[in-house]
Formats: C-alpha cells, sequence, structure tokens
C-alpha cells in the first residue's frame, strides 16, 4: 500500500518536508539547471520538485499512481495531474524528454513493470532521475518521513533495474546526510550537514539521485569484469611449411 497523497502533501508542508526538499532539489538542479521546451513527467509525488521548472519546460505532466491518489496541481496551461495505473501509463510511445520519479519506486509493486512504463513512454536519448531512499541511509529507517515507507535501494540494486529495462546510468549524487529530526531542519545546520556528508560519509546519504539515458541498446558495465573463456588454438606436430611441402612429394 503506499503512502496516501495527503501524508506526503502534509510532509511537504512541514519544516522537515521542505528541508528534504531543499535538499535534494538542490542536487538536482546541479542535473537539469534548466528544462526550457522540454515535455516532462513527474511520476510519484513531483510536485514541490518540478515547481521551479514550469516556467521554462515546454509541458509537465504528473502522474500519480492510483493507490496514492492525487492532488490538482495548476500549470502554465490548467491543471497538470492526473491519476494513473503504474502498469499502464495512459500516454503514447516515446512522450516525453525528461522524467522525474520521486516516491515513486519504493512502493512499486512491481518495479520492473513500472521501469518498464517509464523507459516506453521516454523518448530515445531522453533522460530520467530517479530519487529514492538509501538503504543505507538514516531516512529509511525513520518513520519520521514517507521515505521510510516501502524498500529502499543500494546503488547496485538501482543499477541493476534501471539497466534491465535499458536505462543507463550516467550520474550518481546523494542528499539528505543529516538526520530526519525537525532540529536539523534548520538552513544552517542543514546546509552545514550536507557538506560535511558529502565530503566525509558519502555512502551514508538518506536518499540516492540516478541520472540515466534510455538507450535502444544495452551498453556493458563496465563496473564488472567480463570473463571470457578463449579456447587455445591446436596446431599440429609438425611447422605448417613442413607439412605443405611433405604433401607435394
Amino acid at each position: 500500500m503506499r503512502e496516501s497523497v495527503l501524508r506526503l502533501e502534509k510532509f511537504y508542508a512541514s519544516p522537515l518536508g521542505q528541508a528534504a526538499r531543499d535538499m535534494a532539489s538542490r542536487r538536482l538542479q546541479t542535473l537539469w539547471p534548466d528544462l526550457a521546451g522540454r515535455n516532462v513527467l513527474g511520476f510519484g509525488f513531483c510536485g514541490p520538485y518540478l515547481e521551479p521548472y514550469q516556467a521554462g519546460a515546454n509541458r509537465i505532466i504528473l502522474a500519480m499512481p492510483g493507490a496514492q491518489g492525487a492532488l490538482a496541481h495548476r500549470g502554465k496551461r490548467g491543471i497538470i495531474s492526473c491519476l494513473v495505473e503504474e502498469d499502464c501509463l495512459p500516454f503514447a510511445d516515446s512522450t516525453f524528454d525528461t522524467i522525474l520519479c520521486v516516491h515513486g519506486v519504493e512502493e512499486a509493486p512491481n518495479l520492473q513493470t513500472l521501469m518498464k512504463e517509464l523507459w516506453r513512454v521516454c523518448r530515445p536519448e531522453g533522460h530520467v532521475v530517479i530519487i529514492a531512499a538509501n538503504r543505507g541511509g538514516l531516512w529509511a529507517r525513520s518513520d519520521r518521513s514517507p521515505f521510510g515507507a516501502g524498500r529502499p535501494f543500494t546503488r547496485s540494486q538501482m543499477r541493476a533495474a534501471m539497466r534491465a529495462v535499458g536505462f543507463h546510468p550516467t550520474i550518481w549524487s546523494g542528499a539528505l546526510y543529516a538526520p530526519p529530526l525537525k532540529m536539523f531542519s534548520k538552513g544552517g545546520l542543514l546546509r552545514g550537514s550536507e557538506r560535511f556528508g558529502e565530503t566525509v560519509t558519502p555512502g551514508l546519504s538518506g536518499l540516492i539521485l540516478v541520472e540515466a539515458i534510455k538507450r535502444l541498446y544495452v551498453e556493458p558495465d563496465m563496473s564488472e569484469k567480463a570473463k571470457s573463456v578463449v579456447a587455445r588454438p591446436r596446431f599440429g606436430t609438425s611447422p605448417i611449411a613442413n607439412r605443405s611441402s611433405a604433401s607435394h612429394r
């Protein structure tokens, strides 16, 4: 069962939720400085993260899973949110240039099916960013935020899930190194915790962010050494030249 859209809305209206959004958006904006002229899909609960891109993007659609519920978000063309079934997104193939997924994968009943649908609606060489709870971080172990719901991921688990459907991960990042406590939501303390975590404990972020490209072919995974067996050639007991000369006698 997914987190209710009402709880998600309440969380992002709180100081802790605003801090989480700000720190994740800080990393997201290094990946996507702007989305000018692009068609953008937000899957899960992406309104707080895509709001800064509203003015420049050609179109933004917020697709919210049926088990989560939906809120009416307004953009420059009217209501931009819709309720969807995650195993059958109501969009044509290759519709979106860019896809953001937040609060989408942790509680997906069938992760591979969801990934296939995101791959289908993304254009070739399009970009997808997934923000998910980090299995090694403190936010995945706390009920204070929606990031503690569902299953968190390690980088290797996320890489495997994306590559299985044809996404090629290219850039990794992390956010939320401070514990999920209200006292750490204050600006100076929060930013200091982020700088410390990025430098000293980069593997213990509360969230992992990965950007991937939709490829129509799967590139070899350079993180794993390919193992192949090369058969040793078998030659005769006498040199080729000698055998050739013997055959002409």
